[in-house]
């Protein structure tokens, strides 16, 4: 097995050990974020109905930054702290989704803190 899989497979196992501890509620979301080689993205998800409340990307239209690197995320950090604040939302879980906490998940979440929502 190469080395492309074998660290897709290990992510795969921290992120469900994450998500055996982290759950949104309905007064506090999960804000999940995930990166591909292309975009990053984010997701308010309110894990007692299953359903996604608000979500960004480096992808949408409103986005300010295209990309996956480091200004993109805080565009996107700040794009879905703006949608969460205009439904209501200002408290989050967050969930780092088996990446390190740093770099482009670090980025999204300062900025997603600097625009209103709480951790």
């Amino acid at each position: 097995m190469d080395q492309a899989k074998q660290r897709v497979i290990a992510r795969t196992r921290v992120r469900e050990r994450i998500r055996r501890k982290v759950s949104g509620t309905t007064e506090r979301p999960r804000l999940a974020v995930f990166k591909s080689l292309k975009h990053i993205y984010a997701q308010v998800i309110d894990d007692a109905t299953g359903k996604t409340i608000v979500s960004a990307s480096s992808g949408e239209k409103e986005s300010s930054s295209k990309g996956a690197n480091a200004a993109a995320a805080k565009a996107v950090g700040a794009l879905i702290a703006k949608k969460a604040k205009d439904k209501g939302i200002t408290r989050v879980v967050f969930d780092r989704g088996g990446y390190l906490y740093h770099g482009n998940i670090k980025a999204l979440a300062d900025a997603a803190r600097e625009n209103g929502l709480e951790f």
